[in-house]
């Protein structure tokens, strides 16, 4: 695997435990970070995060907590005995329950917190009751984060220019809504290229479907490195 390989998290949003582990054993080589999210640990429970570090693969686990400070906590703790990598929490939740989820969280994970979600644009932001430009809230929301000791932000490739600029390198950027320009945007609405994700300030990059859904994933994978690389 290249150091630019080591950057891409492949989303494994499929229903089974065997279907990911398949896909796992089609990357194996250039693939080695994994998001696991509410589909497959719904369906599996934190089994399929054993069974995917068993692998010697990386796991982002997204489950997008948010819930009562304690509540939120516990969970936090009990993801950090699955020996993950990443986790994420909502950052909407609000300071305490930030602070609750980064007082137990081990030293060796990135907590990361949720700004906006890529499916979200400008109509929608405002059906749920926020007056604000998505940009002006997602900051809002990144400092928050900061302010209370999170490690990184989920958050879109078109907002990665904004909080590089207001936080600098002490924060890492995982960034959805990855779309090579020769896939399908899907439902997501606020989406990029991979490279351009990366020379934007990108630090790692969660792909899904432009490699799960094709008929030979391997070759997908392959191609997206290769675009990167060149």
């Amino acid at each position: 695997m290249t150091k630019t390989a080591d950057k891409i998290i492949v989303a494994l949003d499929v229903a089974t435990k065997e279907k990911a582990l398949d896909l796992i054993e089609q990357l194996h080589g250039q693939i080695s970070f994994f998001k696991i999210g509410l589909q497959l640990y719904t369906a599996e429970g934190p089994e399929i995060v054993r069974a995917v570090r068993a692998t010697g693969a990386n796991v982002f686990l997204d489950l997008k907590l948010h819930d009562i400070p304690n509540t939120v906590a516990l969970a936090v703790e009990s993801a950090g005995h699955l020996e993950i990598q990443m986790l994420t929490i909502h950052l909407s939740g609000g300071e305490a329950m930030i602070r609750a989820a980064v007082s137990v969280k081990p030293r060796d994970f990135l907590l990361l917190g949720v700004t906006v979600l890529t499916s979200v644009d400008e109509q929608a932001i405002r059906q749920i009751g926020i007056p604000d430009k998505i940009g002006n809230h997602v900051l809002r929301l990144a400092k928050l984060g900061v302010e209370n000791g999170i490690d990184g932000f989920v958050a879109s490739a078109h907002e990665i220019k904004t909080l590089r600029r207001e936080f600098g390198d002490k924060i890492k950027l995982v960034v959805p809504g990855i779309r090579p320009s020769w896939s399908e945007a899907g439902d997501q609405k606020r989406v990029m290229s991979p490279r351009e994700a990366l020379d934007a300030g990108a630090d790692y990059l969660v792909i899904g479907r432009p490699i799960i859904a094709r008929s030979r994933p391997s070759e997908a994978a392959i191609k997206i490195i290769q675009e990167l690389d060149a």
